[in-house]
């Protein structure tokens, strides 16, 4: 007799969203995501009395107005653009594919959408975090859920993985994409690439030598076995590869880090005080991209396209420009395909007789 083609399955992971842009909700986000173990890497007791006695009293009421700043009639952004990449996605790669979204935190959760691929009876799932540069608290932590979701059935798929895609070429012509048709509209003296911050003990972990990574200025450079899944030398490849995509000369762009919570030293140099530096030096016109994010979110849409556009103002800018993330952009929905495609491997036979 004769098999029918499966298809392939292909789990989109993401960070997360509040469900409503409330104090209540903003809480119960918070709680999951910094209890993560992978996040919040400190001893539990710990972790946890920090959560209940210093976090959550208080920030969930702030973090409430920014989400409700930009919140849409459709959810938040990261939701709304990470749904329509999906849909998108999912129309490129066509009917031998089954696409799905899983949030690492709040909805639509993991643990549904590999319910979902599970009863599609596919040949192989392909899980693919959209998270450009690597780091353990973001693809490490998503990866770990889905593959114990995956793991705990009593038929285990077959399961490949996407690896992080900083400096892919198809990744940097997407981005070069969006940003040309943004930046030919409003020209700019600088452009400034702002990457999520993570601690610096994040970063010094991630080196299996523990003696390369922030141990020299230079230590970012290039792409060594010691800073192989160092996010920091990632977004510096990012930066690298974007620079020669839309030839900026080296004092037309810098890259800094944005987001940092608490005391401890997160990675340099912090964006918010970049902003008055580039000032200093003359710049007016100033575009930011934030390259770590593939959908604007709270942290693109209102960290820097409205607290970021407000500092720039004070400290005598003239204007900021938000190149928005790629989003759905169909150079980027070619791009992911072609990641997804490429980590799916050889297609097997889709008719094979059956003995």
């Amino acid at each position: 007799m004769t098999e029918t083609a499966r298809r392939t399955g292909l789990l989109l992971l993401q960070l997360g969203t509040p469900d409503a842009p409330r104090p209540r909700e903003v809480r119960r986000y918070l709680r999951e995501f910094l209890s993560d173990p992978r996040v919040l890497d400190i001893p539990a007791p710990l972790r946890k009395l920090l959560l209940e006695t210093v976090i959550l009293p208080f920030r969930p009421r702030a973090s409430a107005r920014a989400y409700a700043s930009v919140w849409t009639s459709e959810g938040s952004p990261l939701l709304v653009h990470s749904r329509s990449f999906q849909a998108a996605l999912a129309k490129r790669l066509g009917d031998g594919w089954v696409v799905e979204l899983g949030m690492r935190y709040g909805a639509p959760g993991i643990a549904g959408a590999v319910e979902r691929l599970a009863a599609a009876d596919l040949e192989r799932i392909v899980l693919f975090p959209l998270f450009p540069q690597y780091a353990s608290s973001s693809a490490g932590s998503a990866l770990e859920r889905a593959l114990k979701e995956l793991g705990a059935r009593w038929n285990v798929p077959e399961v490949v993985t996407v690896p992080a895609f900083y400096d892919r070429p198809a990744f940097i012509d997407a981005l070069a994409a969006v940003a040309t048709e943004t930046l030919a509209e409003t020209p700019v003296d600088h452009v400034l690439l702002s990457y999520h911050g993570l601690p610096e003990r994040h970063v010094r972990k991630s080196d299996p030598t523990g003696g390369h990574c922030l141990a020299r200025e230079d230590c970012c450079d290039a792409i060594v076995a010691a800073n192989r899944s160092c996010y920091r030398a990632h977004c510096a490849a990012t930066t690298r590869a974007l620079a020669r995509a839309l030839e900026l000369d080296a004092d037309a762009h810098s890259m800094a880090f944005q987001s940092r919570l608490g005391r401890d030293p997160w990675i340099r140099p912090y964006t918010d005080l970049v902003l008055p530096e580039l000032a200093a030096r003359g710049v007016r016109r100033l575009a930011v991209l934030c390259p770590s994010f593939v959908a604007d979110c709270l942290e693109t849409v209102e960290e820097i396209g409205i607290r970021g556009r407000e500092q720039w103002k004070q400290v005598g800018g003239e204007s900021l420009t938000l190149v928005p993330c790629l989003n759905a952009a169909p150079a980027w929905v070619n791009a992911a395909a072609a990641l997804a495609v490429e980590a799916a491997g050889p297609t097997q036979s889709r008719s094979r007789d059956v003995l």
